[in-house]
């Protein structure tokens, strides 16, 4: 068994801080969520930070974007054209994406320094891609009504979870301390 562990060592670490770190902020972050009633209708501070976000992002370009509260859920409507084309629920702010994309950096860490930079650049660029994604897939979804399932439950997840993946192997092989120091 001692044999397994030191041949399994590196991997087995990996996976311990990744599932410690994700358990943690999973906990921080439904900690956080605990605070609002959904029973009430009451939606998050961030989620409420990122419909207004990207109802600004259009604003800014000149489309006649617009949110409000959405008086049956615990949503924010987002509005284009005076007419409501999505509800941006908790799922939609990119905290769990976050949390995921934490959680492997910390997993894979290197350097201190350049850990906590990259996981701040990277989670400010997640977050605003995340923003941009929710503006587009509401123009998309005013004009191409009939593609909302693919819109929303494949091109859109497939970009953001892809951009994850590029940040990853971004990470891992040049800034991680196993990344290749021959280059």
């Amino acid at each position: 068994m001692k044999k397994y562990f030191i041949l399994y060592k590196p991997f087995l670490l990996f996976l311990g801080k990744f599932l410690l770190t994700y358990l943690l902020l999973t906990f921080a972050y439904e900690s956080y969520l605990s605070q609002y009633d959904v029973k009430k209708f009451e939606v998050d501070g961030f989620t409420e930070s990122v419909a207004k976000q990207a109802k600004d992002a259009l604003v800014f370009f000149k489309f006649d974007a617009s949110i409000a509260p959405n008086p049956k859920e615990a949503s924010v409507n987002f509005s284009y054209n005076s007419k409501i084309i999505a509800r941006i629920i908790e799922g939609c702010n990119g905290l769990s994406v976050i949390i995921l994309f934490v959680s492997f950096i910390i997993a894979f860490s290197g350097k201190i320094k350049p850990t906590i930079l990259y996981l701040i650049g990277g989670s400010l660029l997640v977050h605003i891609l995340n923003v941009f994604r929710i503006s587009f897939l509401c123009l998309l979804m005013y004009y191409f009504p009939s593609q909302q399932h693919l819109l929303h439950g494949v091109i859109f997840p497939l970009f953001i979870y892809g951009v994850i993946f590029i940040l990853w192997i971004i990470w891992v092989n040049t800034f991680s301390k196993y990344a290749s120091k021959n280059i």
